[in-house]
């Protein structure tokens, strides 16, 4: 797609949000003139840094999966190469049956390929009921089901209930037993097709796994936090030309005439009037919707009825001679079912080195609480809920310090969901956008909510714009799976 004349295509992102900046990034490589639209007075969206008791923190996500290349490579184009820096451990565990227990390892996305590699965190019943699997006979999946209905048919609740839960709750903040398989965890699907059992199909992927011989971690952070790389894209898209305008809510996205108009699209933003050839929009799927009614009608009524959880998460400062913490430990799930307030805590000094270089005297901790329908919780003022976490902490850990610093970070309506039947919504949502020459979308609610995935919707959605379609039907096809599963560890 390009602009009538010798004129550059003049392209909205509207959205900056880490999905919105690598939008623009690629745009500006590929000769347009981008103007970034967000409605906040702040870019990064779910990836914010802070600071407490001096040392630097993120406040939203952490890492991001390393065995993508998106994040990674856009990090290393806009400066940040020698920041990254993999975990310095990662060595979890799930506090579950009244104890910390190792983080279990084979298995993917906490399907075990045998019974044995649960052994320790599920009773004896559930071990055995895992072995019953190979003689069950065979459950299809047909276009979609739940992770935790189908794993539940084949291996037992106490799998579902003790680690697939806390797991997918770590991404999601959802609910296993309503969270698609095919968009959340595909490569399990895509076993399921052909394989009657389901620890053979694990064994297969992990086979797999071993054959491609990975190395490398998993997982990657940045010195300073991963709130610090769309810090660094938004410098780099200024650098090069581009105009980013915060606190710039756009209130209607107009057509200007036929698909060969020039400019094709109006962007009305408070007074700001802005004429477009081509129109990016990576907002999160309410304000998307609200966005795209007036031209995009069908598509904006899948995107209304896609739903969030929100979530707060704690970060806690500590002096380290107040505190003992497990030794070697990168922190802990919870699993729901053990009626416990958080779902998971981090060890954060622990985790990343870069933490506990800045002030090796302070320790940080981070828990979160709230989960998809849960609303009570996130309803508490921050000292309850630092009261909450801390009581928690205390029962799983022993740690009963005094913290020289707290922060309490709500994301409302923060993790969209993935319930099954949700790889048919956003082919559809991009049915209907494909058929407006000009406008592309991209963000968490479609192929993935990690970083990696958030930066492959973005390019798909800039390749869209250029007539490019490969990239964004493989991405419909296949999501990326956000959280790696273990598979071959």
């Amino acid at each position: 797609m390009s602009a009538t004349g010798t004129s550059t295509r003049h392209v909205v992102v509207i959205g900056a949000g880490v999905a919105g900046l690598a939008a623009a990034h690629r745009l500006l490589g590929r000769g347009a003139r981008v103007t970034v639209l967000e409605a906040s007075d702040r870019v990064g969206g779910k990836l914010l840094p802070g600071e407490i008791a001096g040392v630097r923190v993120d406040l939203g996500a952490e890492s991001m999966l390393a065995r993508r290349p998106e994040a990674l490579a856009l990090a290393r184009e806009v400066g940040l190469a020698d920041r990254l820096q993999p975990p310095a451990s990662s060595t979890a565990s799930i506090w579950t049956r009244g104890a910390l227990r190792p983080m279990p390892k084979g298995h993917v996305m906490g399907v075990p390929g045998t019974a044995a590699a649960l052994s320790g965190v599920l009773s004896a019943e559930g071990l055995a009921r895992i072995e019953r699997d190979a003689g069950l006979p065979r459950t299809e999946v047909g276009d979609d089901v739940a992770v935790g209905e189908y794993v539940a048919a084949r291996l037992g609740r106490e799998v579902v209930d003790r680690l697939v839960e806390p797991l997918l709750g770590g991404v999601y903040a959802g609910d296993a037993y309503r969270i698609s398989m095919r968009s959340a965890v595909p490569q399990l699907y895509q076993a399921a097709l052909t394989h009657d059992s389901l620890t053979e199909a694990v064994r297969g992927i992990q086979a797999k796994a071993a054959a491609s011989r990975q190395t490398g971690p998993v997982f990657m952070g940045i010195e300073g936090g991963v709130g610090q790389l769309p810090l660094a894209v938004a410098e780099s898209v200024r650098a090069r030309g581009g105009e980013i305008l915060t606190g710039t809510p756009v209130t209607e996205l107009r057509r200007t005439g036929p698909a060969n108009a020039h400019p094709a699209w109006r962007v009305v933003a408070g007074d700001r009037v802005l004429d477009a050839d081509a129109v990016v929009v990576a907002l999160p799927a309410p304000a998307a919707a609200r966005l795209l009614g007036a031209e995009a009608p069908a598509a904006a009524a899948d995107l209304a009825a896609v739903e969030y959880a929100s979530m707060a998460l704690v970060t806690l400062a500590c002096r380290r001679a107040d505190l003992t913490l497990p030794e070697g430990s990168s922190g802990f799930l919870v699993p729901p079912v053990d009626g416990r307030t958080i779902k998971a805590s981090t060890f954060a000094s622990q985790k990343w080195g870069w933490i506990a270089d800045e002030d090796p005297d302070v320790v940080v901790l981070r828990t979160s609480v709230g989960r998809y329908g849960e609303t009570e919780i996130l309803g508490r003022d921050d000292a309850e809920l630092v009261d909450v976490s801390r009581h928690d902490l205390r029962a799983a850990t022993g740690l009963d310090a005094t913290p020289l610093e707290t922060r309490v970070t709500r994301w409302t309506d923060g993790l969209p969901q993935y319930p099954v039947g949700h790889h048919a919504r956003v082919a559809r949502i991009r049915e209907h956008v494909a058929k407006l020459p000009g406008l592309a979308v991209c963000g968490a609610q479609y192929d993935g909510v990690g970083i990696p995935a958030c930066i492959a919707s973005a390019y798909a959605a800039v390749d869209q714009l250029d007539g490019d379609l490969r990239r964004v039907e493989e991405l419909t096809a296949h999501p990326v799976q956000s959280l790696h599963g273990g598979a071959g560890e």
